[in-house]
């Protein structure tokens, strides 16, 4: 069954990676592969009953990163809606590809320390779709943000998932992880950056238009913009007083920024008004997306329960028999499945008394599996939402990109093993 199991899980991952080929959405081959292996996993278990609850218990797990994904979405399109993005574009002066780029790539890099990669993602996403107009310069900025998103969020406890895991489970502490990983993750994005820079060397953009917007609508973005931008920055502070899962943070920002848009527009009529509600913003998420995300974990949560994540770590241990090889191993395989069951296999083969708290190991495993999942465009939620957004290809990221971020992967790992020798 396990054999069977990995089968209908690489046959969907082919599904997806051949979208365009097939004409058929991502989407449906990730649900379907999701709902596939759950059923093969319940039909030769034991206990119909017990598989019920594993399966709820990953749904509250994949529910709580879904509603993030909406709320985080849905606050992106009001800002957009309000032309709140504007104000930010009004500031850029550059026409330089690669100088944007450079500037873009920064700005993701640190914003996913304070905010968290996936919501880093969505924003300045959205935020290069108003400056770009040509499709394939925003695919490659939209690439670049991923990487620089990713390695932004492995240095900060409130930047990744995987490194809020080890944060929580006291293998790591949020100041000695800062200082640990800043220049590796800061290498693992810039050189990157820097390649794709010279690729666009001498090339321009044309300069932002003048915005027409009028005096009242240009307050009512600003009000947006920063309203939306701080209830954003509020979902990890939230997060970090009341203990509570980031979503619920995110779904607060949402019921607030509800508010705030009914009292800018109930002087409005009600057709005038309606284009600008969170109703109308709702409508304009792609939903696709977020079922692919939703089939995706469905899948890989069943090769969790399954036990065959566990049994992968189990022979990676047994078979690199070195710890930093295991880490390498284990980054690379984060860019095919997701890097949360990953490192939650690795605490769980790893207690503290092998590895105490601020031990190398945990910092190089928050390193890998941050970055390395970069290489393809699903191996983390940032890919995921970006290619939603962008409706990037699987073949072409891979293509383009992929090769991109293993050599940012590799340049992190070569400077974090450099700071080891020179400073311990």
């Amino acid at each position: 069954m396990s054999i069977l199991l990995i089968v209908i899980f690489i046959l969907g991952y082919i599904g997806i990676a051949f979208e365009h080929p097939l004409k058929l959405n991502k989407a449906a081959s990730a649900l379907i592969t999701g709902v596939l292996c759950w059923t093969i996993y319940i039909l030769q278990s034991e206990s119909t009953h017990s598989v019920s609850e594993e399966l709820l218990h990953h749904l509250g797990e994949i529910a709580s990163i879904l509603f993030f994904l909406l709320g985080a979405m849905t606050i992106v399109e009001l800002i957009d809606s309000h032309d709140g993005f504007d104000i930010i574009t009004q500031k850029v002066k550059t026409t330089s590809k690669a100088k944007l780029l450079l500037i873009i790539t920064a700005l993701a890099f640190f914003l996913s320390a304070l905010l968290d990669n996936l919501t880093t993602a969505i924003v300045m996403t959205s935020l290069c779709s108003k400056i770009l107009s040509a499709k394939e310069d925003r695919l490659w900025f939209a690439g670049m943000i991923v990487i620089a998103a990713n390695a932004g969020g492995a240095w900060s406890p409130l930047g990744d998932v995987t490194t809020t895991m080890l944060w929580i489970g006291g293998q790591i502490t949020a100041l000695n992880i800062m200082k640990q990983l800043i220049l590796p993750s800061l290498a693992a994005s810039v050189i990157p950056a820097l390649i794709v820079a010279y690729r666009f060397r001498g090339k321009t953009i044309a300069a932002m238009p003048v915005s027409v917007c009028t005096p009242m609508e240009k307050k009512n973005g600003k009000i947006i913009l920063f309203a939306g931008v701080g209830f954003l920055l509020f979902v990890p502070v939230f997060k970090t007083v009341t203990h509570l899962p980031p979503f619920m943070g995110m779904l607060l920002a949402l019921g607030l920024m509800w508010v705030i848009i009914t009292i800018i527009h109930k002087t409005k009529d009600e057709e005038e008004a309606e284009r600008f509600t969170v109703a109308r913003a709702l409508q304009k998420v792609d939903t696709p997306s977020i079922l692919f995300f939703l089939g995706i974990l469905l899948a890989v949560s069943a090769l969790q329960s399954f036990g065959l994540l566990k049994e992968l770590a189990g022979f990676l241990s047994n078979t690199l028999k070195d710890d930093y090889l295991i880490g390498i191993a284990l980054g690379l395989l984060s860019a095919i499945v997701d890097n949360v069951p990953l490192v939650a296999a690795s605490q769980g083969m790893y207690d503290l008394s092998t590895y105490p708290t601020d031990h190398p190991f945990w910092e190089f495993l928050a390193l890998t599996t941050g970055t390395g999942g970069s290489a393809v465009i699903i191996g983390t939620a940032a890919g995921v939402a970006v290619m939603g957004i962008e409706q990037i290809d699987f073949m072409w990221y891979l293509k383009k990109i992929g090769w991109l971020a293993l050599v940012g992967f590799v340049v992190g790992i070569s400077v974090f093993f450099l700071q080891m020798s020179l400073v311990g």
